[in-house]
């Protein structure tokens, strides 16, 4: 199947490595051996944009969530101030599959679960995405991943979005200080979930707050739970959500 959620950009010129890898979360280094998930933080450490960068030769695809890819260029085009970096949208597609690898393809580097990407004209494959997503408990860019969103909390580390130690990068500081001076008390976390409620759906426990229920499949789901709060049964609407961590 072809992800028609989803857009490539191309960025190329002498200076694209050694630009990206002052922006982004991952180690470019990493494209010697294929596709590279990474992220694109603000300045107080909160998420942006995640993509993959994906060798192309001499440039770097990003393979971006179409609604994100206008944001994500002009932001990139924002910091590029005189590099030797020009950024342009194309028209390839991404195909997704499971099972054996394509050739041209690059195995998803998030989790095995989650199957092959391909930008060459790969047939892709039917699959039940989300639930993959859930069963993985892998955050989607735009609905685990918003703007008040802290990476880590995230889990983007389990996921390997994020290296500590490529050096500065946009938000780094924070990353960092997070990583090494604080323990997460919120983040995102695999729920069982007894009937459905929308994305977005706040959790109660008891009287109190204690998350926001997001993408739910075959009776899980992914939250963002308070850990202090996130005990016994909870609600999310007409939802029960119970929290085994």
């Amino acid at each position: 199947m072809t992800d028609e959620t989803r857009k490539v950009l191309r960025l190329s010129g002498s200076d694209v490595e050694h630009f990206l890898q002052g922006l982004v979360t991952n180690d470019v280094a990493g494209l010697k051996d294929g596709i590279v998930y990474t992220a694109l933080l603000t300045a107080q450490g909160k998420f942006r944009f995640d993509f993959f960068m994906v060798p192309d030769g001499s440039s770097v695809l990003l393979d971006v969530s179409a609604e994100m890819a206008p944001g994500l260029a002009q932001v990139l085009g924002m910091y590029k101030l005189r590099s030797d970096v020009v950024i342009e949208a194309t028209d390839l597609t991404v195909a997704r599959g499971i099972g054996a690898v394509p050739d041209g393809a690059f195995v998803d580097p998030r989790h095995d679960s989650l199957g092959w990407r391909g930008y060459s004209g790969q047939t892709g494959h039917d699959a039940d995405w989300d639930a993959l997503r859930v069963a993985a408990c892998i955050p989607e860019g735009g609905i685990e991943l918003t703007s008040d969103t802290f990476i880590l909390e995230a889990g983007l580390e389990r996921i390997h979005g994020v290296d500590f130690k490529k050096g500065c990068y946009v938000g780094q500081e924070v990353t960092a200080r997070m990583k090494h001076k604080t323990e997460l008390r919120k983040g995102l976390a695999q729920v069982t979930v007894a009937g459905a409620a929308p994305v977005g759906t706040e959790i109660k426990a008891g009287d109190k707050v204690a998350g926001t229920l997001f993408t739910q499949a075959n009776g899980q789901g992914i939250a963002y739970l308070r850990f202090d709060r996130a005990k016994g049964a909870m609600t999310a609407g007409d939802a029960t959500v119970t929290y085994d961590g």
